[in-house]
């Protein structure tokens, strides 16, 4: 249920040390205003260990972050692994490079500092989903496997795509042949899409109404294929196969053989402006 106001235990406000050094103007705007409005206890850590202690011992405070979306991410990660139900309610004040705010800006944070401080103070909490994976990394909003750039050869005159010299392209199509990768989809144990069938990509995603997570896999000259669950489960069986995925707008990480996302429902909270 969305309730409204700072808790009567006041804020613990964290400000992110990359969000300090790139934006120190927009850091004092946010901390003024939060100050302004509750009693609220401001945090800089000078590092994620520092940062993960400060949260840990927070009390009674709702914690406010400062900073972009991996500086939430990062929060919700440790808000999520803690022992007991907890509420998992917070709030965030953006600063950061726009091209780092992209998951505020899509979970409906206000990017600018004094309105985003304002929603902290008198904002509604609503609750939200969380994708969690078997190793316990959390993904707030959602997730994409591309398929890899074709690796380039060379040729007489220049470089052209590998995969374009194995494959003719089709009629009308010279020069618009796209990456593909074999993966297994499966959605709470039922297969979508098993190896063999070249996919483009595949997007997995919570919505903010709740309900189960949804998946679509595109193919190439292909009608996309859409699912929707609790679990999803992406592997690849190949020798030597492997795949990158992106979550939450941050860089892909490293390849992996199988992961599995499981929905909780209602896992975090975030306090949005009303309206």
């Amino acid at each position: 249920m969305s309730h409204a106001g700072a808790p009567v235990g006041g804020l613990l406000v964290l400000v992110d040390p990359v969000a300090r050094r790139l934006d120190g103007e927009s850091v004092r705007i946010a901390k003024d205003v939060l100050s302004a409005g509750a009693a609220a206890k401001i945090c800089l850590p000078d590092s994620q260990e520092e940062f993960a202690r400060a949260l840990a011992r927070r009390g009674h405070r709702r914690p406010v972050v400062v900073g972009d979306d991996g500086a939430l991410v990062r929060a919700v990660g440790l808000l999520h692994g803690e022992p007991g139900p907890g509420d998992g309610a917070l709030s965030l004040v953006p600063v950061g490079p726009a091209g780092s705010l992209s998951l505020a800006r899509s979970l409906g944070v206000p990017l600018s500092a004094v309105f985003a401080a304002r929603a902290a103070l008198d904002g509604v909490t609503r609750p939200r989903d969380l994708l969690v994976d078997e190793c316990g990394q959390v993904v707030l909003g959602g997730l994409r496997i591309a398929a890899p750039p074709a690796p380039a050869v060379r040729r007489a005159g220049g470089y052209r795509s590998l995969l374009r010299t194995l494959l003719p392209a089709p009629a009308g199509a010279r020069g618009a042949v796209r990456p593909v990768q074999s993966l297994r989809v499966e959605v709470d144990g039922v297969v979508l899409v098993d190896e063999g069938r070249p996919v483009e990509d595949v997007a997995v995603r919570t919505w903010e109404d709740g309900g189960p997570a949804r998946v679509v896999v595109r193919f190439p000259g292909g009608a996309p294929l859409a699912g929707a669950g609790e679990a999803v489960t992406v592997s690849v069986t190949g020798p030597g196969s492997a795949f990158r995925y992106r979550a939450d707008h941050a860089p892909p990480g490293p390849p992996v053989r199988r992961r599995t996302w499981t929905r909780r429902p209602g896992a975090w909270s975030l306090t949005l402006p009303r309206g």
